[in-house]
């Protein structure tokens, strides 16, 4: 059966940008930059916009900025798109207090991460998970990240959260995709790439769409690459993301992505600074550079 006739569930959209949070050069969020950025993103595809991730800096950002953030740009893009906010932290209490933020606020969602660096057992990532998704009444997507965290969802973890009415997605940057097809058919949640380098690969084996860093700057190309797979246009769809694969290293293949797309941004005219806050720090001359042409390559500026 074709894609088409067969397009998975979408409760949290199919394309979605993983929002770099906007600062001066002084470092002070810049919400007039974020509103503009958002407006862009969905003007250009995204029906989904994520706040306070990691790409967002939330390990540096705090909880009033992250309400302030979530105000300013549901205020920008109204109910053109769906508001999913990080609640991440390892520390469960602080998740907790961010996810009500969040809600209170306007988020139409929350995204949890496994706590990283303590590294708590499976039945106290469950723990963890149960506590901050039923401190709100908002819809939850897990994220799976191991590379950064340290913990990876077990498929038992998995199994049992999936049962929880509210536990509806995973956002997937394990990198292993033929594990992850196997758990979005087993459990039911929803899987979302969150890795750009997999997008292609992770739609069609049934992904209901993707986070994206790259859409910062491809939000058009994605929307396009979607459009195709559901209308079964796979080898169109393939060329297309053949066709991004040195944009998505320029900006990814460092694994500093945070940074490397507020460079973008700025390059673009977009953000008024690159700035980000420490431990990131700012990228040399040369590697502006080949951005800049890499940009240029993509007819991006």
């Amino acid at each position: 059966m074709g894609r088409m006739n067969n397009i998975p569930p979408r409760r949290f959209g199919s394309l979605a940008a993983a929002m770099v949070t906007p600062m001066t050069a002084g470092g002070e969020i810049d919400l007039q930059s974020a509103q503009r950025l958002a407006i862009k993103l969905v003007d250009e595809g995204c029906d989904t916009i994520l706040l306070s991730g990691t790409t967002g800096e939330s390990p540096t950002t705090h909880q009033p900025e992250k309400n302030d953030l979530t105000d300013a740009v549901r205020e920008a893009v109204g109910d053109r798109a769906f508001i999913l906010c990080g609640a991440c932290s390892n520390d469960t209490a602080h998740a907790v207090r961010i996810g009500e933020g969040a809600q209170e606020h306007g988020a139409d969602g929350i995204m949890i991460v496994s706590p990283y660096y303590n590294r708590p057992s499976q039945e106290g990532l469950r723990a963890h998970v149960r506590a901050v998704t039923d401190a709100t009444d908002l819809p939850v997507m897990l994220y799976d990240i191991p590379g950064r965290t340290g913990i990876a969802f077990s498929d038992a973890t998995l199994d049992i959260l999936a049962q929880h009415p509210r536990i509806l997605g995973v956002k997937d940057a394990t990198g292993d995709v033929e594990t992850g097809v196997e758990r979005m058919h087993r459990t039911g949640l929803e899987y979302y790439s969150g890795d750009d380098g997999l997008n292609f690969a992770w739609m069609t084996g049934g992904a209901s769409g993707f986070i994206s860093v790259v859409a910062h700057v491809a939000s058009a190309h994605y929307r396009r690459m979607i459009e195709l797979l559901d209308t079964d246009q796979v080898w169109e769809a393939r060329e297309l993301s053949y066709s991004l694969r040195p944009l998505v290293h320029a900006i990814m293949g460092g694994g500093q992505g945070a940074v490397m797309a507020k460079y973008a941004l700025w390059l673009q005219g977009v953000i008024d600074s690159p700035a980000v806050r420490l431990p990131m720090v700012g990228i040399s001359d040369d590697e502006v550079s080949a951005l800049r042409r890499a940009l240029l390559a993509a007819d991006l500026l």
